[in-house]
């Protein structure tokens, strides 16, 4: 028994995402065979999340069946003692979690690809193409755009976007593409941390109310050095030399300026619903889903049959949205809720911030999120609520976002 219970002492140290106890009434699980077939279901899906690159298996689905198969297992022990409606009490509470995130990057996700139908996206790569810059210069500019974007864009859809240009700037020229590719990533991270809707670890800080909306902007000096630095290191190797222009010009279609309007208002409403009006950002998001519903219906009854362009379908649109990395972000969110309900975060959160303080654990935080996942790692943090100052706070959103 004791080995077992150093193990999962070591996993709760290299794995803070293993969860809290949401509840001190109920029983402690963690040194039962419950603790123990939860942890390994964990593990054992996380391992397949981390081989996905070799075995093809989308990596929402380990997760999502790991974290039914761990409420089963919570509900049976938790109704063996005495305690039937427990488990459906907690797994609810981490369902309107994920509910709220969810419906806030949907909106969001939907919102890019409106924009990327509208070739708003190709119509800057098309600027950049025939720019004639040389390749030092793009090397700049591409990680510059990265790091502004990424605070708004997020850094997934960022980076992807910006290295899809970087390859149609750059494809004779293979050094540039991956030295350029590495520069957006980082810069797309960094970027990410000084804004709400910068990455998912810093939406989840904003929307739990531990981090006001301003204060995120903060880490905007520290963000910055953190893609500066190893940006002008990896800016030596880049070669001097400057391709040839080209002619290609491609214009922003029908309705497509309007939509980025549309989206800074949408922006604007869920800073306003949450700060002022203290409702969830979520629902600032879905009100402006709401305006662009109708400026797509405007779009669709003012369109010219002749014409070249075609009328934007919102629906398919909202078909395209990340739907792995969402059913990621449902798995991972049970998973650890259902790890907490456990017991196994109130050990963690007493080793890390106890004993160990609060910047060593958040610097820690940080490392870990690089070698697991940093959504996981922050919404243990979230759930685990530990006493920190703001500054405590903003130190881990910063490197639980760059370390990710």
């Amino acid at each position: 028994m004791s080995i077992w219970v150093g193990l999962i002492g070591l996993v709760a140290v290299l794995f803070p995402a293993v969860a809290w106890s949401s509840s001190g009434n109920l029983p402690d699980l963690t040194g039962e065979w419950t603790g123990f077939a939860a942890l390994t279901l964990f593990l054992l899906a996380y391992l397949l999340v981390a081989a996905e690159e070799f075995t093809h298996l989308k990596k929402s689905k380990p997760v999502v069946f790991a974290a039914g198969l761990m409420w089963v297992l919570i509900a049976v022990a938790l109704n063996a003692k005495g305690f039937p409606h427990a488990a459906a009490v907690a797994v609810r509470h981490n369902i309107l979690e994920f509910s709220e995130l969810c419906l806030f990057l949907l909106v969001a996700m939907t919102f890019i690809n409106v924009m990327d139908d509208r070739n708003v996206f190709e119509s800057l790569r098309s600027w950049l193409v025939r720019s004639g810059f040389s390749l030092r210069t793009l090397f700049w500019l591409t990680g510059l755009l990265a790091f502004f974007l990424s605070p708004i864009a997020d850094n997934l859809t960022t980076a992807l976007f910006m290295c899809a240009v970087v390859m149609a700037l750059g494809r004779e020229y293979p050094a540039f593409v991956s030295l350029s590719c590495i520069n957006i990533v980082v810069a797309a991270n960094a970027g990410g941390a000084f804004s709400p809707f910068g990455d998912i670890t810093t939406l989840m800080v904003w929307q739990k109310g531990v981090v006001n909306f301003w204060d995120f902007f903060h880490l905007f000096l520290p963000s910055l050095v953190n893609w500066l630095v190893p940006a002008a290191i990896m800016s030596f190797a880049v070669p001097q030399i400057t391709p040839p222009a080209s002619s290609d010009s491609t214009p922003i279609r029908k309705g497509g300026k309007r939509v980025i309007i549309l989206f800074l208002i949408t922006i604007a409403l869920a800073v306003a619903f949450h700060n002022y009006l203290h409702l969830p950002p979520m629902l600032g998001m879905t009100t402006g889903f709401g305006l662009l519903m109708f400026h797509t219906y405007l779009l669709k009854k003012t369109h010219d049959e002749d014409s070249f362009d075609h009328p934007v379908d919102l629906f398919r649109q909202v078909a395209r949205a990340e739907w792995d990395t969402l059913w990621f972000f449902f798995g991972v969110i049970l998973c650890v809720g259902g790890l907490g309900t456990i017991g196994f975060l109130a050990t963690t959160s007493q080793l890390l911030y106890g004993e160990w303080g609060a910047t060593a654990a958040n610097i820690t935080i940080g490392i870990l999120s690089a070698m697991v996942d940093n959504i996981p790692v922050m919404f243990a943090v979230l759930t685990m609520n530990p006493d920190m100052s703001l500054g405590q706070w903003l130190l881990v959103t910063l490197t639980a976002g760059v370390g990710g």
